[in-house]
């Protein structure tokens, strides 16, 4: 009798995207979340079962139970954010992902030492207050929505934003302005292709929402800029440059097998990139998982089509490569 394996996830970020296009490839679904969620997550029929654990830190507790049902875990961008970076790699459960690349998506400094390995194009990042060239934006470690992030326009007001911080580790990266979009990738070590299965821009709050107050009132006030997502739409790019978007992606996943171990970053990844009016892309950084914004491509995207005769979103897409690897 073929064994039956089950996907899994945690509630939170795009468990709703996974667990969808899981059961769209035929998979049982389970989702692992914290009582204050439990009935929303019910509501949804694609989702088998929801195993409620008190708090998502004791996730531990009912690994044994999860691996007697076969399950696969899909992390998102949660997973570091409540499991912490060390429960995921002690994690002993199927995982789709490679756990190595783990160290170098949270640690903002060894991310920027992957994006000069691949030879794409980067944001600079600067070492002091003094080297900076302004705008700048802070960064701390770790993938929390942009959660943390901090705006300056010159010294004075970077050095006085640091001491926030509070010993925090942190990036100064060079602020662009252009148009920021997030690129979503799937690599196939199977097939050993790359496939765009959406772009999508975020909206951001504070940030998206001053454009909407005239310059001589925004003068008078003391506003301190935030960065904190809170929806996304889609976007679609300029024929001309997929060349280079394509070609992004299989530098980073190249650079990855050289730097990090030879499977290096496989399955859903994200770049975060700001085009400027010269149409080139300026990377800011990479999301090496499933990003909240392939949500917007439940029955697919402009991209996926061109792929896909089929609806395929990024939960499928996962799922799709799983159900090949089983066989």
């Amino acid at each position: 009798m073929k064994k039956q394996y089950t996907i899994a996830t945690l509630g939170s970020h795009s468990a709703l995207t996974i667990l969808k296009g899981a059961k769209d490839e035929d998979f049982k679904t389970l989702l692992i979340t914290t009582p204050d969620r439990t009935d929303f997550y019910r509501r949804f029929p694609f989702i088998d079962e929801v195993s409620q654990i008190p708090s998502f830190s004791q996730f531990h507790e009912v690994e044994k139970k999860l691996k007697k049902k076969n399950v696969i875990i899909i992390p998102h961008g949660s997973f570091v954010a409540y499991l912490s970076l060390e429960g995921n790699k002690k994690m002993h459960l199927p995982y789709f992902g490679n756990k190595n690349v783990l160290d170098w998506e949270f640690d903002r400094s060894k991310q920027h030492t992957w994006m000069t390995e691949s030879g794409i194009n980067k944001a600079p990042i600067y070492k002091n207050a003094d080297e900076a060239e302004y705008p700048v934006i802070i960064k701390s470690y770790g993938a929390a929505g942009g959660k943390g992030y901090i705006f300056a326009s010159d010294k004075n007001k970077l050095k006085k934003k640091l001491k926030t911080l509070l010993g925090k580790p942190y990036i100064i990266q060079k602020y662009i302005v252009g148009v920021p979009l997030y690129i979503h990738y799937f690599y196939s070590p199977i097939s050993n292709k790359i496939e765009i299965l959406g772009v999508d821009r975020r909206y951001e709050t504070n940030t998206d929402a001053l454009g909407r107050i005239p310059y001589q009132h925004q003068r008078n006030m003391d506003i301190d800029l935030s960065y904190v997502v809170v929806a996304n739409s889609a976007l679609t790019l300029r024929e001309s440059m997929l060349m280079e978007a394509f070609a992004m992606g299989e530098r980073i996943v190249e650079a990855s097998q050289k730097i990090i171990d030879k499977k290096g970053l496989f399955g859903p990844f994200c770049l975060e990139a700001v085009i400027t009016s010269d149409q080139k892309f300026h990377v800011i950084e990479i999301s090496a998982r499933i990003v909240a914004g392939t949500f917007l491509f439940q029955n697919g995207s402009p991209y996926s089509w061109l792929l896909y005769d089929e609806p395929m979103s990024m939960g499928r897409r996962i799922a799709r490569e799983i159900k090949i690897a089983i066989k």
